[in-house]
């Protein structure tokens, strides 16, 4: 009897996208089910790999633009378009991200997000009228207010000058002038892709638990947090959007707040957006078994990662699911109480990370196979009851 097969994993970070994962992992199940039907939908959770996973999984496209970088320069940045024709997906990684800098260089009180909003007005012009924006991996801290500029926004002084690049000058805003909004932007659905709930100041800010890890010392911290404290008070004067307090609005350095302030934006739990954009429920209706994994399953994977988004709608399905990974780290049972009803590691034994990344395919391949093997003869033995 042919079975039907969804699969549905992120992707092995340094390794793998997510659809080599998915490409791997069906090899292995038509060698242990020949002639099954396989879905693939290579997943993602609004970070790294999001673009390219929604690409592949809806048949779209790319579109590119030049837009402005962290600290002003002139950066290529990718963004996708989804195979309905109206969404676009966009990682303001690609735009305003960390990796755009080199270590030496990264400077907080300078870093803007004006691209992200380039790379949002570009997506729009290709024709988007959803965009779905993964907001992880920032180079910023400046509450969206880059962002914002590029939309038409004025961050005007005292004395009614623009504002200049970056979260070091935001004690220096007066006034928020909207007038020159872009008219592009009406009628524009902006689902932001956030998994945290920090909110925009404070000791759980963004400016203390994420700036140290794009350069800025203690001083710098104390800075930027009462800057992005002045610059809510004035959103919620001029705008009239309450950020401060706004659980999510600290991710990305304060550009979740600004996505809501200056986009209209919506904070959303990253995965369940992309298995809205993939119609994942539609693709497991009526399926026998939904494969997944991503590169490392421990405690921290039950909180909402990629493997348990799509095991926990598949078992709201009644579809049984087997989750893959490079490795099984300290606390991964806890995914069994979240929709996996089992995990398996790709690695046969004891190995280097350099050699299971390198052999990650075939390994991914082989372990695949042998776990749909174990789940089709138990179902047998199951269904041979008398």
């Amino acid at each position: 009897m042919t079975k039907k097969l969804v699969i549905a994993p992120d992707k092995f970070k340094g390794s793998l996208t997510a659809s080599q994962v998915a490409e791997a992992m069906a090899r292995g199940a038509l060698r242990a089910a020949p002639g099954s039907s396989i879905d693939r939908v290579p997943m993602a959770d609004g970070g790294e790999g999001t673009v390219e996973a929604l690409v592949a999984a809806t048949g779209g496209s790319f579109g590119q633009a030049e837009v402005t970088g962290p600290l002003g320069e002139r950066v290529p940045a990718r963004f996708g378009l989804l195979g309905d024709g109206r969404t676009a997906a966009i990682e303001m990684a690609a735009a305003s991200g960390l990796v755009l800098v080199p270590p030496q260089r990264r400077n907080p009180l300078r870093a803007s997000t004006r691209g992200t909003g380039e790379l949002l007005l570009a997506a729009i012009a290709a024709g988007a009228r959803r965009v779905i924006l993964g907001i992880g991996g920032s180079a910023t801290n400046d509450g969206g207010a880059g962002l914002g500029q590029a939309l038409g926004y004025r961050l005007l002084d005292s004395e009614g000058r623009d504002l200049e690049p970056g979260g070091g000058n935001l004690d220096r805003l007066a006034r928020i002038d909207p007038s020159q909004r872009r008219p592009e932007l009406d009628g524009i659905e902006v689902a932001v892709a956030c998994d945290v709930t920090n909110p925009l100041c404070g000791p759980g800010g963004a400016s203390a638990v994420y700036g140290p890890q794009k350069g800025a010392t203690p001083a710098m911290v104390e800075q930027l947090d009462a800057n992005l404290a002045h610059f809510a008070d004035i959103v919620a004067r001029d705008l009239g959007l309450a950020i401060r307090d706004l659980p999510g609005s600290g991710a990305a350095g304060g550009l979740g707040g600004g996505l809501v302030a200056f986009a209209g934006g919506r904070l959303e739990g990253g995965v369940n957006l992309v298995i809205d954009a993939v119609n994942l429920a539609a693709r497991l209706t009526d399926a026998d078994l939904c494969l997944t994994g991503e590169g490392a399953l421990d405690a921290q994977s039950a909180f909402g990662k990629t493997p348990v988004g799509v095991a926990r709608l598949a078992r709201s399905m009644g579809c049984p699911t087997l989750a893959l990974a490079g490795s099984i780290g300290p606390g991964a049972e806890a995914v069994l109480q979240q929709g996996i009803d089992a995990y398996f590691s790709i690695c046969t034994g004891p190995m280097s990370l350099d050699d299971a990344m390198t052999h990650a395919s075939e390994l991914l391949e082989r372990a695949t196979e042998q776990a749909v093997r174990a789940f089709l003869a138990d179902r047998g033995r199951r269904v041979e009851k008398p």
